[in-house]
């Protein structure tokens, strides 16, 4: 019996995008979760991610949404990118606070989905909804430009 732990498709997929995903380490973003259509990463609000009004950016939130939805719409192993998204922002996130973003799909077509992320903070207090609609790209993922 082989003692090795297989990864499944989504973890290998979060992995090839995870390697080179810049952008989610800088802001230092953390992958919790990934299966078949669904994401789950966290972040916790540094006080370079304020506004004016000492809360965090919502432009920080639609990151941390944006960057769930991702890997969520490219958990299946194949490429796919944004074609739409909004999001709403129901209540504000502060400096400290732990945000959790959880990206699941909707529907998925053969070339468009639908997805749904909802942020959360450590209370388990939604702070914003995400919708996005990704675009497959008709090739498999393989991390290479």
């Amino acid at each position: 019996m082989n003692s090795q732990i297989t990864m499944t498709l989504a973890q290998q997929s979060a992995e090839i995008m995870y390697r080179d995903d810049a952008c989610a380490k800088a802001m230092g973003m953390t992958i919790e979760h990934v299966s078949e259509g669904e994401a789950q990463l966290s972040m916790t609000v540094s006080s370079h991610m304020l506004n004016g009004h000492k809360t965090c950016h919502g432009g920080q939130l639609f990151s941390l949404a944006d960057t769930a939805f991702a890997y969520a719409c490219n958990s299946h192993g194949l490429a796919a990118v944004a074609s739409s998204c909004s999001i709403d922002f129901i209540r504000p996130a502060f400096e400290g606070d732990k945000l959790t973003a959880i990206a699941h799909v909707k529907h998925q077509g053969k070339r468009t989905g639908f997805y749904e992320v909802e942020i959360i903070n450590q209370q388990g207090k939604t702070l914003a909804w995400f919708y996005g609609r990704a675009h497959r790209l008709g090739h498999r993922l393989t991390g290479e430009a």
